[in-house]
């Protein structure tokens, strides 16, 4: 190690969702994908570029060839994995079918938010 140097240990643990706190684990969550990777924060919000070819009438999906399209896969299967483990247990079996990010945050907002009415009672 160079003299002059310091090295930072950044252990920061993935919040849980608890089912009545979702606006907090949201706020948690976003902080916390936004310390680890922004970009895998990006993919949450915007979706991930879909790899997608039209063939005739019919669109196709591809593998990833450029170095590009490999890390915009990457980031999106560790940003749904990740999603996936801060859910309680026996949630994960609920969301694990969604095909990506976006539509697994959107479905863990709509199970776990509930309807304003609701919460105004």
């Amino acid at each position: 190690m160079e003299v002059g140097t310091t090295t930072k240990n950044l252990t920061t643990r993935l919040p849980i969702l608890k089912p009545g706190d979702y606006d907090l684990w949201l706020m948690r969550i976003e902080q916390y994908f936004l310390m680890i990777d922004y970009s895998l924060w990006e993919v949450i919000k915007n979706q991930n570029k879909v790899l997608k070819r039209t063939v005739g009438t019919v669109k196709q999906e591809y593998k990833p060839t450029t170095v590009e399209e490999k890390q915009d896969r990457r980031n999106e299967m560790k940003a749904r994995a990740t999603l996936l483990m801060a859910l309680p247990n026996k949630d994960q079996l609920k969301f694990h079918s969604s095909q990506d990010a976006k539509l697994l945050i959107e479905a863990i907002e709509k199970r776990y938010e509930g309807n304003k009415e609701s919460k105004k009672v």
